[in-house]
């Protein structure tokens, strides 16, 4: 569980990342340049703690699934950006896509982190 908490902290980041590289306006305007670049870093650091137990394509496509969706539904609450039924319809199968990954992915590489007896 503690893989799939990294990975959820890493699309937070993720999405923080991605608003603030909006509003940067070209890395011309110092404190949203400054947020994307510590956002970038910190969503590149959960995201390698948790594939450290979850395969390399589960956890990207979850990350980028929750990042996508995220930065769709916040851009479009903070900045008015459009956001259209069928725009909705494709987001809410991409949750369901991502929901159904946690469901039936579990953390396959769990047991590599417990050393074996032999010398």
């Amino acid at each position: 569980m503690r893989a799939w908490s990294a990975l959820l902290v890493a699309a937070v980041f993720e999405i923080v990342f991605t608003l603030s590289t909006g509003q940067s306006k070209g890395f011309t305007l110092l404190v949203p340049s400054l947020i994307t670049v510590v956002s970038a870093a910190c969503a590149t650091i959960f995201l390698s703690v948790a594939l450290k137990n979850l395969d390399v394509g589960i956890g990207y496509v979850v990350w980028t699934g929750i990042g996508s969706v995220g930065t769709v539904v916040f851009g479009s609450v903070l900045f008015g950006e459009s956001l259209t039924f069928f725009k909705g319809v494709c987001f809410a199968a991409i949750i369901g896509g991502v929901i159904g990954l946690k469901l039936t992915s579990g953390e396959p590489r769990a047991a590599e982190g417990v050393p074996d007896s032999a010398p």
